[in-house]
């Protein structure tokens, strides 16, 4: 577990014993969010509310089993995490209730919500190839890295992993159960060595030549790109990147997301804290924080390197669709070898 940060006043109680309190002025966030940046969105929600924050952070599933063991009593008001795979298992567990709210329907798109948790920033899926070993044209798609002419290319993270399961549920969606198996198969034949490491080792393989093509989150590369070390210069500069399914269905996208709990104790907060996520200025601290979008439409941010990478289509496929389709997805991979 990484860091618990717990308001001093509540030291020595533990936040199991908040729920008594049943206060709107206090607000018990379950986080598995890890960016510096939150600190500033965090602090300007309780200086524009009076709200304090009350948070723990841990990894999805240590708050999770945190969430299920601690049952009815639970003091969490809200869980917030990345990736719409780890959002679907908390769903799942039918730990969050239903917001109605006028601000978000108006603010954030239809099919970046749900009947029981919002999204509140994306990034996408996209291709790195090694400029010297691998044409752009033969990486257009994300079917295309099934091609046998990729045989000993390719390297990818585990498909265990929650943003290769998101996107193994986006081609089940678009492609169907079948072919998606299929592809898999195919991509483990082409694999340049077993899944290991996190998509930044992905495309520093990719770099050194270890493998010509990988996939990789959007903002994994946006942090290399703006970085001022020269060891990363040197990477960004052996590589290139694709926005994939650009003449069908999009570029797959994924977000960071939050939902209120059933059983939180401080619900009025709670509601006020999501609503808060989808202002103009928390969407920049959530957007900026990891090189990701705002799912707010008339929200703009300048990232150096996003705005290199230039605009692109997005899947708009609901993303609660691809949450119900995360499961079938990780039993197709397990099928097919992809591990």
């Amino acid at each position: 577990m990484k860091k618990s940060i717990i308001a001093s006043a509540l030291i020595g109680l533990g936040l199991s014993a908040l729920h008594v309190q049943a206060a709107d002025n206090e607000l018990n966030l379950y986080s598995a969010r890890h960016y510096q940046t939150d600190e500033a969105l965090y602090s300007n929600f309780t200086k524009q509310t009076g709200i304090k924050i009350n948070r723990i952070e841990a990894k999805e599933d240590e708050l999770l089993e945190r969430i299920r063991n601690e049952g009815a009593n639970s003091p969490a008001d809200v869980f917030i995490t990345v990736d719409a795979s780890r959002l679907a298992k908390a769903d799942e567990m039918g730990i969050f209730a239903p917001v109605k709210s006028k601000v978000l329907e108006e603010r954030i798109p239809s099919h970046l919500r749900t009947d029981n948790w919002y999204s509140y920033s994306t990034r996408a899926r996209l291709i790195v190839y090694n400029k010297d070993t691998v044409k752009p044209e033969q990486v257009q798609t994300y079917e295309s890295l099934a091609d046998p002419a990729l045989k000993g290319k390719v390297c990818t993270r585990s498909g265990s992993h929650p943003y290769n399961i998101s996107l193994g549920a986006a081609m089940i969606n678009h492609d169907g159960v079948e072919a998606t198996e299929k592809w898999a198969r195919d991509l483990v034949a082409n694999f340049a060595r077993a899944p290991k490491g996190g998509d930044t080792d992905q495309i520093k393989a990719v770099a050194a030549g270890e493998c010509g093509v990988a996939i990789a989150n959007s903002y994994y590369l946006a942090r290399l790109m703006n970085s001022t070390k020269d060891e990363d210069k040197a990477v960004v500069a052996k590589i290139g990147a694709v926005w994939p399914n650009q003449k069908t269905w999009g570029t797959h996208i994924n977000v960071s997301g939050a939902g209120m709990l059933k059983s939180a104790p401080n619900k009025g907060a709670a509601v006020k804290f999501l609503e808060y996520l989808a202002s103009d200025d928390a969407q920049k601290y959530f957007a900026n924080g990891n090189n990701e979008w705002p799912v707010v439409e008339s929200v703009k941010v300048s990232n150096p390197a996003l705005d290199k990478l230039g605009e692109f289509k997005a899947d708009t496929q609901p993303i609660g669709n691809l949450a119900k389709s995360a499961a079938e997805a990780q039993r197709v991979f397990d099928r097919a070898g992809f591990r």
